[in-house]
């Protein structure tokens, strides 16, 4: 463990983090994957290596890898190494396939692609496409190397000498995450060096770390909360942080075992999935101390813990423009509020603001409005897109965050409604509007609206439904249409239900009112994805 002082604006960049972790606890374990254990002066050397093997392919300042792969020790070390020249990397969801696939690797402009073999036979479908310079394969998966691919080891072959990273600035952009895309096209938000240092300060403090923590990621590397709540937390506290790719409801304490891991981050309705699996006589014989779960419902916080052993549970609010805004004190911490969304980081200005920009009195709903206090503590823009990066903004510089809240008399915050268009299922925000052009892709449909019916496992959640009006003469089943979005969209985009309908009620500008239909929700008529059986292609 080793806290690192950052107070120098030239050391708050992701390579010099690493340098420094390497040079005061270098022997200590940073990255866990199964039997593997490497160590911050082993990692640190490796990305060394990396890096000049990019830079071999022309990767400098500036220029984009984008990786298209699953999650993976190797991938945690190409973004160091991205990061060490001052370049900038790009997760692209490795669940995508053809048009969202493509679409997001035309607009990331990357000089270099990394994937996995498992999921080269979808992205060749794309590349002809997209432009770009090379292509890498890390060589783990089914289908053989192409020729004009190099593979991983190339990149991992050059030497292992220091950099020079004087140049790099903590205000430089070194990511850019592809939004959901809730409010239209997806967005790439521009994330600084300093955005994931600042965040991995702030969220420390959440976890109480002491000497000999370890803590536990199942998030996939393209989600924003993956490397803020763990992977370049640890590297901020000089711990250890132990990867699986995916997250296993009955395999997750066992997982927490194997590493032991004292600390993990879970996110949407991953721990009410764990709160739901059948309650065994070692619940509580885990490792884990700390946790961050969000959102935890206030009624089985304290059973959550005393069932598994867990000393604390911190929750947070934020999003991938700013990272964390509020922050709720553990559970150890007495006399918090039922619903409170906890306290306003001390480097924000946080508002509730109209349509019109102006303040809305406590008790009503207003949209979350937020200025930063310091330099680079949150995006920098949108990547490409200076129409969306300025509408973002009020016109005296708020951020708008599109979500929706209240504040009381005592100055706390409640989160209220999404104000965007998506709806929010396993963690992810799904843009009801790219699923509706999945489905309208099939040539029997005419029109259709999707929306969210609230999820039975989590308040907070929604499941995807969809109401289809089919062409005149055509005919289509409800199990013909989800293996359609199946075959041809992320597997997430298949609705649970599908009703086929006449009409859809419109405002007097042809907008769909959505509010009706979640308001009318499920009828006899609705097929239920779950009921029917429908097996998800993932």
């Amino acid at each position: 463990m080793n806290h690192l002082d950052l107070s120098d604006t030239r050391d708050r960049n992701l390579g010099r983090v690493l340098q420094m972790q390497a040079d005061a606890v270098g022997d200590d374990v940073y990255l866990l994957s199964d039997d593997r254990r490497i160590t911050f002066a082993e990692t640190d050397r490796k990305v060394n290596s990396i890096a000049r093997g990019l830079a071999d392919l022309g990767v400098g300042r500036g220029d984009r890898v984008a990786f298209f792969a699953n999650s993976a020790i190797e991938i945690i070390f190409l973004t160091l190494a991205i990061s060490r020249l001052g370049a900038v990397w790009i997760p692209i969801n490795a669940e995508y396939k053809g048009e969202w696939l493509r679409s997001t690797l035309i607009d990331s402009q990357p000089t270099v692609i990394v994937s996995d073999t498992r999921l080269f036979p979808r992205l060749a479908e794309v590349l002809d496409d997209v432009p770009y310079k090379h292509l890498v394969l890390r060589d783990i998966g089914f289908s053989p190397m192409p020729p004009n691919a190099k593979p991983f080891g190339f990149l991992e072959s050059f030497s292992d000498a220091p950099h020079d990273m004087s140049f790099i600035d903590y205000g430089d952009v070194n990511a850019v995450l592809w939004t959901s895309g809730t409010t239209g096209k997806s967005k790439g938000v521009m994330q600084s060096h300093n955005v994931w240092l600042y965040s991995a300060e702030r969220t420390s403090v959440r976890y109480g770390t002491i000497p000999g923590d370890i803590t536990y990621n199942v998030l996939p590397l393209y989600n924003t909360a993956s490397w803020i709540m763990t992977i370049f937390r640890a590297l901020f506290e000089g711990i250890g942080c132990a990867t699986d790719p995916t997250f296993s409801a009955t395999e997750f304490w066992n997982r927490t075992r194997f590493y032991n891991a004292t600390q993990t981050f879970t996110l949407g309705a991953m721990h009410i999935y764990l709160w739901k699996q059948p309650e065994r006589a070692d619940d509580s014989d885990n490792p884990v101390r700390s946790a961050g779960m969000t959102p935890m419902p206030d009624e089985i916080i304290e059973p959550f813990c005393k069932r598994f052993g867990i000393e604390r549970i911190a929750q947070g609010f934020g999003q991938s423009e700013f990272g964390n805004v509020i922050s709720r004190e553990p559970t150890t911490k007495p006399g918090l509020k039922l619903g409170a969304l906890g306290k306003v980081s001390s480097a924000v200005k946080l508002r509730l603001i109209n349509d019109d920009g102006n303040d809305v009195p406590d008790g009503e709903a207003g949209e979350f409005a937020l200025k930063p206090e310091k330099p680079h503590i949150m995006f920098e823009g949108y990547f490409e897109n200076p129409e969306a990066s300025k509408a973002a903004f009020t016109a005296d510089g708020w951020y708008r965050m599109g979500d929706l809240g209240r504040r009381d008399a005592d100055g706390d915050y409640f989160f209220v409604d999404r104000k965007k268009d998506a709806v929010r299922l396993a963690g992810r925000n799904i843009s009801t509007m790219e699923v509706e052009k999945a489905i309208r892709g099939h040539p029997a449909v005419n029109e259709v609206a999707v929306f969210g019916i609230r999820s039975e496992v989590l308040d907070v959640e929604s499941e995807l439904a969809a109401h289809v009006i089919l062409n005149e003469g055509h005919s289509l089943s409800a199990e013909e249409l989800a293996t359609y979005v199946n075959s041809n969209a992320p597997y997430y985009f298949v609705p649970r239900y599908i009703e086929f309908v006449d009409s859809l009620p419109y405002t007097p500008t042809d907008k769909v009112q959505k509010y009706v239909l979640r308001e009318r929700g499920v009828s006899a008529e609705t097929w239920d994805r779950k009921a029917a059986g429908f097996e998800l292609q993932k």
